[in-house]
């Protein structure tokens, strides 16, 4: 079994690496404080081309696959979740459902511009009554002279401020339960569609989450994704590799904070001598490292299996419970280890906390990730 990354992976692993560090992670605090949308970190990523990394040449990406982008994922999220969650959502669950189910039309006129960072895209599933049970999806869809009219809301929505285009499931056969859902791609400058003002959130407060209301929205009847009836298949198939690009966030955070905790502890003196000297500070990181570097492995796992064309769900699920689970509780570990100061905003690690929650609830609760483990067990 060969565990090494290509020369290319190391050389975009180490790219990404310089970038966040220099130009994102001095700001990182700035942008969470002021809740601001780093809207000029995105248009440098766009000049580094981290956004077509995972979509072929044919369509604007840069073809180096999903384990690349994974690595960036990870690294920017290692100085910024925020901006790392801004780039996975459209990525992963905003281009994705398009260049997987795609018609050649649609991948021109859409994924080419994502994957080249000249417009955002965003996934819109979630509604007030239909989270982890998506089945529960109210919005509709109707076909009337060649036009779908869309009526409904979703919430928690990423990206949803300044995406260009949105994947919309909605409800196109009334009845039929998840067999009834279809997916659309949506202008964001439909009329009837708006977004509210963004959610005050608990952590990743510099990424964009609103809520979207569509009222008699009406779009060309070639905007449907796939085939009618398919949207509730095609998502969790999005979501799969969503997963992943969570798993990497994850330990972007993880890394973060075990990073912090290092440090802070070789620095810290008491009784005499630096914290690290101590048994139970010692126990306490070799714990983090290794959940950190366990949590990393099935992260890349499972973004290699889906590089190689085989199954992913499973390993999917896997990544993203153990590397959320890990990612908060590496950043409660740090917060112990820097006692008093780990519980103020002049360290970093209460936003790492703040930001790593969310790991264990979006794109799949920890439950639901249970769930679609059991289920691939055949439970």
């Amino acid at each position: 079994m060969d565990f090494s990354l290509s020369d290319s992976e190391i050389m975009i692993q180490q790219m990404v690496r310089d970038f966040s560090q220099n130009e994102l992670a001095p700001i990182a605090a700035d942008l969470d404080r002021e809740g601001r949308f780093p809207q000029e970190i995105i248009e440098k990523m766009a000049a580094l081309d981290l956004f077509a990394l995972p979509f072929s040449e044919d369509y604007g990406g840069t073809g180096d696959g999903y384990l690349a982008y994974v690595l960036a994922v990870e690294e920017i999220s290692r100085a910024c979740a925020s901006t790392g969650i801004t780039y996975a959502a459209h990525c992963s669950i905003g281009t994705g459902p398009i260049y997987l189910f795609g018609t050649e039309e649609q991948k021109q006129k859409w994924v080419v511009p994502c994957a080249e960072g000249k417009m955002l895209a965003a996934f819109g599933l979630t509604e007030p009554d239909a989270g982890s049970d998506a089945g529960g999806t109210k919005t509709t869809a109707v076909l009337d002279n060649g036009q779908w009219v869309i009526n409904g809301n979703k919430c928690f929505i990423t990206n949803a401020t300044y995406a260009g285009v949105v994947i919309i499931t909605a409800v196109t056969e009334p009845g039929k339960g998840a067999h009834g859902i279809s997916a659309f791609i949506v202008p964001r400058d439909s009329e009837g569609f708006s977004v509210s003002a963004p959610y005050e959130k608990l952590g990743l407060k510099a990424s964009d989450t609103a809520e979207i209301v569509m009222d008699n929205v009406r779009i060309p009847e070639n905007y449907l994704l796939g085939n009618r009836g398919e949207g509730f298949k095609q998502f969790l198939q999005a979501l799969d590799g969503g997963r992943i690009s969570i798993g990497a966030l994850s330990v972007g955070i993880a890394q973060a904070s075990l990073d912090a905790a290092l440090d802070y502890a070789k620095e810290r003196r008491q009784f005499g001598q630096l914290i690290s000297k101590f048994q139970a500070i010692q126990f306490k990181l070799a714990d983090m490292a290794t959940a950190v570097e366990l949590a990393r492995l099935a992260v890349y796992r499972a973004a290699w299996l889906k590089d190689q064309g085989l199954p992913f769900t499973r390993e999917s699920a896997m990544a993203k419970l153990f590397a959320s689970e890990t990612a908060v509780k590496t950043a409660l570990e740090a917060i112990q280890i820097f006692g008093g100061y780990g519980y103020t905003r002049e360290y970093p690690v209460e936003r790492y906390l703040r930001d790593a929650k969310l790991m264990e609830i979006g794109e799949g609760t920890s439950e639901i990730q249970r769930l679609v483990i059991a289920r691939q067990l055949g439970c």
